[in-house]
């Protein structure tokens, strides 16, 4: 009888650590425009090469290639690409912020900025999302006022949610946008959850749910998928794979051997991989998902590769534990660059208007923080009163509530 060998268990590295440039061929990367187009009606069987893939728009040379390139006229592109710079240009002023010790941390979404921005435009009034605190772009595309995201980010007196979230856990019901967990898996059986009530309530708004990379690895998401596949919710699950969790690499969460989109085919899903840096794929990539969810054919999974170019958070300090210059050689580049570029090569921007809208945003973004810093903080004492907060809980106050409140005097 032969002797067994030890057993031995396989813990994924990162390609790169500090010190050593990331070798990124674990990507998988294949050229711009090669992959095929399915109808919405796809079997989710036959979406399996597309999940290991890459869907790219966006060639080497700045142009718009392959069955998935979207007819996108100039003022859209416009919008979408002011909507990153803002996204941009604010999450850098709020650092700033925080720096100054002005609210007690803050998230960037800097690098996954065409993410939320494109996915905007799919979406229509009144469909819900369930976002990550890296989908500031959502609100962004979506007009929100910056003044009330600022407020809320300080807990001050005007503060939406008065005081009782999160900095960067923004939330709005009227745009679509689910308050923020900071537990992210949850986002996907809430997202699951609320596209089915849609469903029997005849209703036509669909869902899309939002998460990381790491928080796959969570039972919240498996439970997620599997709600979705039997019930054919209509309702988008969106895994924005930006290689890091908190510190650790997408491959301790499974993305080592086989792509997260891989997970919704063997869940019955129909699922995409798409580059989360191009903007026009982005477009392409969430259109077909929401058409496919407002036809009944169910939920789609889009894995979006992209890249989380700064910290975990204010907290974090990630040159610890990755290359301080990894996202200038990341191979999707910028999401803003690149679709700079594809403008200025269809002869629709110049240096010159790019110069001259950063400045605009620039002053639009300091204009909207100082108003906000003029309504009292809660070190002001300048809080809501408890009558004005126990009547926003209770909209409609119940009678014998009612009482209670006359009796405290308040």
């Amino acid at each position: 009888m032969s002797q067994s060998q030890p057993l031995s268990l396989h813990v994924p590295e990162p390609t790169g650590r500090p010190g050593c440039k990331t070798d990124f061929s674990y990507l998988g990367l294949n050229p711009a425009g090669v992959v095929p187009r399915p109808p919405v009606d796809v079997r989710y069987q036959d979406t399996a090469d597309i999940a290991s893939s890459l869907i790219r728009v966006l060639d080497e040379n700045d142009d718009a290639v392959g069955p998935w390139a979207p007819e996108l006229d100039k003022e859209t592109l416009l919008a979408g690409l002011r909507t990153m710079m803002k996204t941009r240009i604010f999450d850098a002023r709020m650092v700033i912020g925080q720096r100054q010790k002005k609210m007690s941390f803050y998230m960037t979404s800097l690098g996954e900025e065409a993410i939320g921005t494109a996915h905007a435009l799919a979406l229509k009034d009144g469909d819900m999302c369930f976002p990550t605190y890296r989908q500031q772009s959502l609100l962004m595309a979506r007009q929100y006022p910056m003044v009330e995201m600022i407020c809320q980010l300080l807990s001050n007196e005007r503060d939406p949610l008065k005081g009782r979230q999160l900095p960067v856990m923004y939330s709005s019901r009227k745009d679509g946008f689910f308050t923020i967990s900071g537990n992210l898996a949850t986002q996907i059986p809430q997202a699951v959850g609320w596209a089915m009530a849609s469903a029997i309530k005849g209703d036509t708004k669909i869902a899309s749910g939002w998460i990381g990379d790491g928080a796959t690895a969570e039972s919240d998401f498996h439970t997620g998928l599997t709600f979705a596949h039997v019930y054919r919710a209509p309702v988008i699950l969106n895994v924005v794979n930006n290689q890091w969790a908190i510190s650790s690499f997408q491959a301790i969460a499974g993305g080592e051997s086989v792509t997260f989109a891989a997970r919704g085919v063997g869940a019955g899903i129909a699922s995409l991989r798409v580059d989360g840096n191009d903007f026009l794929a982005v477009y392409a990539a969430s259109c077909w998902a929401a058409e496919r969810a407002r036809s009944n054919l169910g939920p789609t999974l889009i894995e979006w590769v992209t890249y989380r170019a700064g910290p975990h958070s204010t907290s974090d300090d990630p040159a610890r534990y990755r290359p301080a210059d990894e996202w200038t050689y990341f191979p999707l580049g910028d999401p803003i660059g690149r679709l700079r570029r594809h403008l200025v090569k269809k002869g629709w921007w110049s240096d010159a208007e790019q110069e001259a809208l950063q400045t605009e945003l620039e002053a639009e973004v300091l204009a909207a923080q100082k108003e906000a810093e003029q309504f009292g903080t809660l070190i002001d004492g300048r809080v809501p009163s408890a009558a004005s907060m126990f009547e926003d809980v209770y909209k409609e106050m119940p009678e014998h509530l009612r009482r209670q409140r006359q009796q405290l005097g308040v």
